[in-house]
């Protein structure tokens, strides 16, 4: 592309774009609005107000058979996919759901008690063959989830968020690995 003196350009791989002050063999200077030079290889740079047709001359057909194949990955399987005859357990780790007064119990004790109920159902998912169970915690500052965590990767499974759309950001799923 023939760049000259006044042209308004944009860098293609860059938010730059200026007008060209000087051009030398195929180096070409533009200016930017704040008054900074800067110094791009011809191939670098497109006309700013040329037409779509135009820019198309000037692509680089292998540079785009490789953009072609980078987003082309391939999607891999989740564990987490829930087939016909899976039993999915759900458990409610609010202490309301899971105690009737928690009136001599402070913060810890209550962290304590929602873990263990955690620890024991993760057991018995391990021992009746369940494959996925989903611990319903809640958003709140985030220290049951984080300790969910803790406990999950003491076990023989693997964990992430459950589904936003049936459960908001307050539930983790977790599938368990069975040996058969």
């Amino acid at each position: 592309m023939c760049f000259e003196i006044g042209n308004k350009v944009a860098v293609i791989d860059d938010v730059i774009n200026g007008e060209v002050t000087k051009v030398v063999d195929k180096q070409v200077f533009i200016k930017d609005a704040q008054g900074m030079e800067y110094r791009f290889s011809k191939e670098e740079l497109v006309k700013l107000g040329v037409e779509q047709k135009e820019l198309s001359k000037y692509i680089d057909i292998k540079h785009e058979a490789q953009y072609k194949v980078f987003v082309k990955k391939k999607r891999t399987t989740s564990p987490f996919k829930k087939t016909k005859k899976e039993i999915v357990m759900e458990v409610d780790l609010h202490i309301e759901k899971l105690l009737k007064s928690t009136q001599h119990m402070d913060s810890y004790d209550i962290l304590n008690y929602q873990l263990e109920i955690a620890r024991r159902k993760i057991e018995y998912g391990l021992s009746k063959k369940i494959s996925k169970i989903v611990f319903i915690h809640g958003v709140g500052a985030g220290v049951l989830k984080t300790e969910l965590g803790y406990l999950f990767n003491k076990y023989p499974v693997d964990y992430q968020d459950a589904s936003y759309t049936k459960y908001g950001l307050g539930a983790t799923e977790v599938y368990i690995y069975q040996n058969n």
